[in-house]
């Protein structure tokens, strides 16, 4: 949703949950790239062979971390945003000549502002990327739920007092 400030010429989703993709539809990619489909061959196709400007890697899994920096284009960015909870390979070998950036790093006192000033304006609403509902005594279901997105599609949970 964020990355439309930017005025891209595409916003390409790649996932493998097919609710997923809808989301991401909803919020403003124009090309989605579903499990099965090629996401190398998908963005050469509509960069002219030239690869992404920016990848982001939202999932924490480093084979997408790994996807992310072959689909950069040279002198591209790679912001990795996802948690990882086991190592990543970063491949030197194939990126020392293409002077990429890589960023790492969640929301932070720099980019809480600017989102909490987007979301005063109304230019941002963090309320469509809510699909579910707990009552903070049903942390355990709500954990579920959010553990499990393919199978509730689940984007975010909200916990809140009854």
């Amino acid at each position: 949703m964020t990355a439309q400030l930017y005025t891209p010429s595409h916003l390409i989703a790649v996932d493998l949950a097919p609710s997923r993709l809808e989301a991401a539809k909803q919020f403003g990619a124009d090309l989605l790239v579903a499990a099965g489909d090629d996401p190398l061959e998908s963005v050469a196709e509509v960069t002219g062979g030239l690869g992404a400007d920016l990848a982001i890697e939202a999932v924490g899994v480093p084979e997408t971390f790994e996807l992310c920096a072959r689909l950069i284009r040279p002198g591209g960015r790679l912001a990795n945003v996802g948690v990882h909870g086991a190592p990543a390979t970063l491949h030197l070998e194939d990126l020392w000549i293409r002077n990429v950036t890589i960023t790492t790093g969640l929301v932070d006192t720099f980019s809480t502002p600017t989102l909490l000033g987007m979301v005063a304006a109304g230019r941002l609403d963090p309320a469509r990327f809510i699909t579910h509902r707990y009552a903070l005594g049903e942390m355990e279901a709500a954990y579920e739920t959010f553990a499990h997105p393919q199978q509730t599609a689940a984007l975010k949970v909200v916990l809140s007092r009854p």
